[in-house]
């Protein structure tokens, strides 16, 4: 079995968003997780390529309209896109960007983000309103959720990042 999984971010009208490879790390009943060491080559959209900082983890849960990523010593220690379900071909996964975001600091804080970015793209890529419906409902239960730490969002997602973090450090970067 191919352990890389290509993450393919798309947004509504189909440009490109975020284009990156992660290895599998497990699967659980949140669903597949997955994981990456520091220096791994990310791209958005045209944008030239960048390393990332830090090992971080993903999970992708199956017919959710969410992806989280969890990051290792970082300002935020998860990050939450509202995404369209992901969509499989072999080890592509395509995801549609919804914009909304939620976004767990450090600090314990845990905030929306990206409401004027996801208001805007209603109209300029015509959001179907069952589309914008389903991504507020996402947000407001996920939000909860977060604040809480239920899980995976309390000590499962850790788990998963120490197992990450001890790969890490076994990869040659």
């Amino acid at each position: 079995m191919n352990d890389l999984v290509q993450i393919d971010f798309r947004k509504w009208d189909g440009q490109r968003h975020w284009q990156f490879a992660m290895r599998r790390l497990g699967e659980d009943e949140h669903g597949l997780w997955l994981w990456s060491p520091p220096a791994s080559p990310m791209q958005r959209g045209d944008e030239p390529a960048k390393l990332s900082q830090t090992t971080n983890v993903k999970l992708i849960p199956d017919n959710k309209w969410w992806t989280a990523i969890w990051g290792h010593q970082r300002s935020y220690d998860l990050y939450i896109d509202i995404i369209t379900p992901p969509q499989w071909d072999g080890t592509r996964v395509t995801m549609v960007d919804i914009d909304l975001d939620i976004v767990r600091w450090s600090d314990g804080r845990v905030e929306i983000a990206d409401e004027d970015e996801f208001a805007a793209h209603q109209l300029s890529m015509e959001y179907p309103q069952r589309l914008v419906d389903t991504a507020r409902a996402t947000t407001a239960k996920l939000y909860v959720a977060v604040e809480n730490r239920h899980e995976p969002f309390g000590e499962v997602g850790a788990g998963w990042m120490e197992q990450a973090v001890a790969l890490a450090e076994e990869v040659d970067v």
